[in-house]
C-alpha cells in the first residue's frame, strides 16, 4: 500500500510546487512601499533658470547608491554632479551642473524603501521652455529585470526552507523522539536547511542586482555586493547564514548525539535542545521581521516581534505536518509513528493556529488600516485569498483530528504482538530447520571422515537472516498499511500539506505587496488635492485601447484639473473592460498642439495604485485645441498608443 501511495505523494508534491512556481512567475515586481510626494523642480515644471539641485521627497526613508538619482539633459547626457545626499527627512537631493542650457530635462530615480523593496520612476521638466528630447524612459527593472523572478523564487524557497527546517525539528522533539533516527525525518529536516542556506546565499547575490539593473551580469559585481552588505536587507541575510551555521550544529546534535542516548538521558538532552533550537529558529525568524514589512511604518517595535511569533507558528504548524506527512509514509515498520506523538503534534497544531489568529489580526490592522483596503487594494485581496486558504487548511486539520482521536494504540500494540509471533516463528524456524540441517552436516563429515571441519557458511548464514528480516518488515507495513484508520489519517495529512504549499505562496507574494494601509493613504493625499482645486474647466477623457497581447483590451481615462494655461494636475486610470482596475507596467502621455507645432511634450507620471497614475503640475504653454496622446504598454512587447482632442484654455 506505501509503495502504491509514495509515487502519487511524490507527483502531488511537485504538481502543487510546480504550481507555486507559475504563481510566482506571473506574479508582478514588488511593488514600492514608499511614494514619491514631491519634487522640485516639480513634474513638467518650466523654470526661468537652471536650478542648482533637484530635490525629491519621499513618502519614507529611503536608502541611496550610486546612480539612484539621475538627471538627463535634451541630449541624454547626464545633468547632474553624480553625488545624490539626503537634505532633511525624507528629501534627497542630487546637485547640477551649472550652465545647463534650455530644454527638458528627465529626472530618474531608483531607490530602495525602508522595508527593502525597490522603488524606480522618472518625471520631466524643462528650462526656458519645453523642447524636444532624446532620452527614451523605458521600464523601470528595479524589482524586475531577468533577476526579479529568481529573486522571488529564492524569498519562496527561504520561507519554505525555515518552516520546513524549524517545524520538522520541532516536531521530532517535542512529539516523536524517536524520529531522531529516521532516516526519511532526517533527509526532510537537512533538506530545509540546505535550502534555507542556499536560497539566502541566492538573495545576497541577487540583491544588488535586483534593487539596481536588473541585470543577470551584475549579480557578481563586488561592488554591488559591498554596497549591500551595508544595507539593513544585507546585515539581516549574513546574520541568517550565521545563525543557519549554529543551526547545523544543532542539527548534527539532533541526529547524532541525541539519537543514541537512552529514552531516560533523552529526556534531560530534550531540554537543552529546546532551548538552544527556539534561540536559534527565533533569530532567523528575526532576519525576517528587522528587514521588511514589521520594520517599517506604525507601532514598528511591537510589529516586529509579533512578526517573529508569526513566522515560528507557521513553521511549527506547517514544517510539524510535513514531518507528519514524511513519517506516516515512509518511516519503517520497526519505527511506526504512534497515536501519541500524533495527538501530541494536533495540539501544538491547535496552540499554533490560535497564536497565528492573533498575531495575524493584528498584521492585518496594521498593514491593511480599513474594511475598504481589505477589497479594493491588491493587498487586501491577497489577505482575504489567505484567510481562506487558512480556513480551508484548519477544515482538514479537524478531520485529521478526528482520525487521530480514533488511532489508538491498539495497532501499535498489535504490531508489537506480530513482530514477537515473527521472531517465535523465526527461532523455531531455526531450530527446526537450520539445527537439523547442520546436524546432518556434521554426521555426514563425521562418517565420511571428510577433512571438513567448517561450520555452515555465515555470509549464507547472514544473508538469510536478512532476507527473512525483509520479509518480516514487510509483513508488517502491510498490516499496518491495511488499516483503515492510518490510511485516513495519511490522505487528510497529505491534503493538509499541498493546501500548505499554496499557502506559503500567497504569503511570499504578500511580503512583497505595497501594503492598504499606504496606498488608501497615497490617494487619500491625492483626493484631497483634487478637491482643493477648481473644477471648472476639467477636461475628462476616456479612450479604448488593444495592445494586441493576451489581456490587452481595457480603457485608459485622462482627468485634467483646471484645464488651464500653467500648471495642471493630471490623473491617469487604467481599467479593464469589466471596470475592474488593470495593472500594467507602463503608462505615458504625450500633449501636442499641432496648430502651433509645438510637442509633443512627453509626460511621465508617477504610479499612485494599481490602475492609477498622477502627475502635478503639468504645465500647457498655451490655449488652444490639444492632441493627447496615451501610450499603453501592457508586457515587454505589447503597448499602443490611443489620442483625442481637447480643448485646453
Amino acid at each position: 500500500m506505501t509503495q502504491t501511495f509514495a509515487p502519487r505523494v511524490r507527483s502531488l508534491v511537485l504538481l502543487l510546487l510546480a504550481a507555486a512556481g507559475l504563481l510566482l512567475a506571473g506574479a508582478a515586481p514588488a511593488s514600492a512601499h514608499a511614494a514619491l510626494t514631491g519634487s522640485d523642480p516639480q513634474q513638467g515644471a518650466v523654470v526661468d533658470k537652471a536650478p542648482a539641485q533637484v530635490s525629491l521627497t519621499f513618502s519614507e526613508p529611503v536608502s541611496l547608491s550610486d546612480g539612484s538619482l539621475r538627471v538627463l539633459d535634451p541630449k541624454g547626457k547626464r545633468a547632474d554632479t553624480g553625488a545624490a545626499s539626503n537634505v532633511s527627512g525624507t528629501t534627497y537631493a542630487v546637485k547640477l551642473h551649472s550652465g545647463l542650457p534650455d530644454g527638458t530635462y528627465t529626472v530618474t530615480y531608483q531607490v530602495v524603501s525602508a522595508d527593502s523593496h525597490p522603488v524606480a520612476g522618472a518625471y520631466t521638466f524643462s528650462i526656458g521652455a519645453p523642447s524636444s528630447t532624446s532620452v527614451t524612459v523605458s521600464a523601470q527593472t528595479a524589482g524586475g529585470g531577468v533577476v526579479g523572478w529568481p529573486y522571488g523564487f529564492g524569498r519562496y524557497v527561504s520561507y519554505a526552507g525555515f518552516t520546513v527546517l524549524a517545524g520538522g525539528a520541532a516536531f521530532v522533539l517535542a512529539c516523536w523522539p524517536r524520529g531522531s533516527g529516521v532516516r526519511a525525518v532526517q533527509r526532510l529536516v537537512v533538506s530545509g536547511w540546505l535550502a534555507l542556506t542556499a536560497a539566502t546565499l541566492g538573495l545576497l547575490l541577487l540583491r544588488g542586482s535586483y534593487t539596481s539593473s536588473g541585470k543577470f551580469g551584475d549579480v557578481f559585481d563586488l561592488d554591488l555586493l559591498g554596497q549591500v552588505l551595508q544595507t539593513k536587507t544585507g546585515a539581516a541575510l549574513v546574520s541568517r547564514l550565521l545563525l543557519l551555521a549554529a543551526a547545523a550544529l544543532f542539527i548534527a546534535v539532533l541526529f547524532g548525539a541525541y539519537d543514541k542516548r537512552e529514552e531516560d538521558e533523552k529526556r534531560d538532552l530534550t531540554f537543552g535542545l529546546a532551548v538552544g533550537g527556539g534561540v536559534v529558529a527565533a533569530g532567523i525568524a528575526a532576519t525576517w521581521a528587522m528587514a521588511e514589512h514589521a520594520s517599517t511604518g506604525l507601532q514598528a517595535g511591537i510589529a516586529m516581534p509579533v512578526d517573529v511569533v508569526h513566522l515560528l507558528a507557521v513553521a511549527a504548524w506547517l514544517g510539524g505536518l510535513c514531518a507528519l506527512l514524511v513519517s506516516l509514509y515512509w518511516a519503517p515498520a520497526e519505527a511506526a509513528l504512534d497515536a501519541g506523538a500524533v495527538r501530541r503534534f494536533s495540539q501544538i497544531a491547535f496552540g499554533s493556529v490560535a497564536a497565528l489568529v492573533a498575531t495575524g489580526l493584528y498584521q492585518s490592522w496594521r498593514q491593511v488600516g480599513s474594511w475598504t483596503a481589505l477589497t479594493g487594494t491588491r493587498y487586501g485581496q491577497l489577505l482575504l485569498v489567505k484567510v481562506g486558504l487558512v480556513v480551508l487548511l484548519v477544515g482538514i486539520a479537524w478531520i485529521s483530528r478526528r482520525w487521530t482521536a480514533q488511532l489508538t494504540d491498539t495497532v501499535t500494540a498489535t504490531g508489537g504482538k506480530q513482530r514477537e509471533r515473527t521472531k517465535e516463528r523465526v527461532t523455531a524456524r531455526a531450530a527446526s530447520g537450520d539445527g537439523k540441517r547442520a546436524d546432518a552436516e556434521d554426521g555426514k563429515q563425521a562418517a565420511s571422515g571428510s577433512e571438513r571441519t567448517d561450520a555452515p557458511d555465515p555470509k549464507r548464514a547472514a544473508q538469510l537472516a536478512r532476507q527473512r528480516a525483509a520479509m518480516d518488515t514487510a509483513r508488517q507495513k502491510r498490516v499496518r498499511d491495511a488499516d483503515p484508520i492510518r490510511h485516513g489519517l495519511r490522505r487528510s495529512v497529505l491534503a493538509e500539506a499541498g493546501v500548505a504549499v499554496v499557502l506559503l505562496t500567497v504569503t511570499t507574494l504578500l511580503t512583497s505587496t505595497e501594503p492598504g494601509r499606504t496606498v488608501e493613504e497615497a490617494e487619500a493625499a491625492t483626493s484631497a488635492s483634487s478637491s482643493s482645486s477648481s473644477d471648472a474647466g476639467a477636461v475628462t477623457l476616456d479612450m479604448t485601447f488593444d495592445t494586441g497581447g493576451a489581456d490587452g483590451k481595457g480603457v485608459v481615462r485622462l482627468d485634467i484639473d483646471p484645464a488651464r494655461v500653467g500648471g495642471n494636475e493630471m490623473h491617469v486610470y487604467v481599467q479593464r473592460p469589466n471596470g475592474r482596475a488593470f495593472d500594467i507596467p507602463e503608462v505615458k502621455v504625450a500633449f501636442t498642439l499641432e496648430s502651433k507645432d509645438i510637442g509633443p511634450l512627453p509626460v511621465v507620471p508617477d504610479h499612485i495604485t494599481t490602475g492609477h497614475w498622477s502627475a502635478n503640475g503639468v504645465q500647457i504653454p498655451m490655449a488652444g485645441e490639444w492632441n493627447i496622446a496615451v501610450t499603453v504598454r501592457t508586457s515587454d512587447i505589447d503597448q499602443t498608443t490611443v489620442s483625442k482632442n481637447a480643448q485646453i484654455g
